[in-house]
């Protein structure tokens, strides 16, 4: 499946930013290839900038990675529950409240790019083995429709989105 194939209505509008940063791509490609980019870039940072924020309040870089993992876990349970025709509304997740307490500032690059990896095959796993008829199913999540489709295209939309941001930002 390609970006091209979403139709509208398969996600909320508020993640257009997202899915526009991956062009005309198809979904497994985007989620092979970035389990080698992104460990790639994450190394790159050079250690004095790790704990670093571009401004007061705002995450450091460890803290925005913790951030993707974990948005990437919330994406894929439900397209598992979608995907296996779980009817039940999803909520939402307060993203802001797991920073302070995922523990992001005590960890080695070497742990999150470790962490990144197993979720990121986890996410492989999961999506090539849902055939089109999952990949077009619809659910509701934080008091919206979202595909199973969509949800895998955004899981690699945001981490492409603050990959972008911390370039922008904080190196």
């Amino acid at each position: 499946m390609k970006v091209s194939d979403l139709k509208e209505g398969d996600f909320h509008p508020y993640y257009q930013a997202y899915i526009d940063t991956l062009g005309e791509a198809e979904l497994m490609q985007l989620l092979r290839s970035q389990i080698d980019n992104f460990p790639k870039f994450i190394q790159s940072i050079p250690a004095d900038k790790w704990l670093h924020s571009y401004e007061l309040g705002k995450w450091t870089i460890a803290e925005v990675l913790l951030h993707v993992l974990d948005s990437e876990r919330v994406f894929q349970y439900r397209a598992l529950r979608i995907a296996r025709q779980d009817t039940t509304p999803l909520p939402g997740f307060e993203h802001d409240a797991y920073v302070p307490v995922s523990g992001a500032n005590n960890r080695t690059k070497e742990s999150v790019i470790n962490e990144y990896r197993a979720v990121r095959n986890s996410s492989i796993t999961l999506f090539e083995n849902l055939g089109p008829e999952e990949l077009r199913l619809k659910g509701t999540a934080s008091n919206s429709p979202v595909s199973v489709a969509a949800l895998g295209f955004l899981i690699c939309g945001h981490q492409k989105h603050h990959r972008n941001v911390i370039r922008a930002k904080y190196l």
